[in-house]
């Protein structure tokens, strides 16, 4: 029997967009994260106007 990996994402932690010009909040939570080992990256979420914290995970 085959078996598929769906991926999917953890939203870690969620940032506004509109930021103080020079601030990367979300670019600095991100790599504090994978300095812990977290594989941490950082999407944007047009629909809500931030920026997303996630970890992808694969379930079986």
């Amino acid at each position: 029997m085959p078996t598929t990996n769906t991926p999917s994402r953890t939203v870690l932690e969620r940032f506004p967009a509109g930021g103080p010009r020079g601030s990367w909040p979300a670019e600095e939570y991100a790599a504090a994260q994978r300095a812990q080992g977290t594989d941490a990256q950082v999407v944007m979420d047009l629909r809500t106007d931030q920026f997303l914290v996630v970890n992808d995970t694969t379930t079986q």
